[in-house]
């Protein structure tokens, strides 16, 4: 299974998104970015959505782009930013500045480490926290994105890829649930 049969599992009512998932795709739907980042930006993005169909779709289409690296560092991005995002949302809107300043003691070792170009790991953590909602940390990737000279096109193109992502996730759960409510 690859995106055109996710593209056709998409009901009538999500249209745009069955456009939009067509279009983010691709280096020209996604200004700014290689197919590289394109495609692993899908891949972290599906994963923080949670949609498994949605990812393996992911993962085979990104079979010819995507080299072993890539995929471990979309997952470590999708597995270090779940934690991160939760924490970090916390100090964000707990709104008391004790906690800031007490240590994390969370190992994120990966970030330091993760495999692939700096700035391509951070683009993937930038996706997952936007699909997450963890303003904290979209702030500092798009940020530390920004001073390694990635562009607002391409921030924006791995946004866009991120939303899409996350609604065509949502989307497809809610079919899947109310096809086996249907059939029970």
């Amino acid at each position: 299974m690859g995106i055109t049969d996710i593209r056709g599992r998409i009901p009538e009512y999500a249209k745009d998104l069955k456009l939009n998932l067509g279009s983010v795709l691709s280096e020209q739907g996604a200004p700014g970015l290689s197919a590289r980042q394109v495609w692993a930006t899908a891949l972290a993005s599906s994963l923080a959505a949670g949609q498994q169909s949605l990812t393996a779709a992911i993962e085979a289409d990104a079979a010819e782009v995507l080299d072993a690296a890539d995929i471990r560092a979309a997952r470590a991005a999708a597995a270090i930013m779940g934690m991160n995002n939760v924490y970090y949302r916390f100090l964000h809107l707990v709104e008391d500045e004790e906690y800031q300043k007490m240590p994390a003691g969370l190992r994120m070792q990966v970030i330091g480490k993760p495999g692939v170009d700096k700035v391509d790991f951070e683009l993937y953590s930038l996706a997952v926290s936007a699909v997450n909602g963890c303003g904290m940390c979209i702030v500092s990737h798009e940020r530390l994105l920004r001073q390694e000279g990635m562009s607002r096109q391409g921030i924006q193109s791995a946004v866009r890829i991120a939303a899409v992502i996350s609604a065509v996730a949502s989307v497809l759960t809610f079919e899947t649930a109310e096809d086996a409510a249907a059939a029970a």
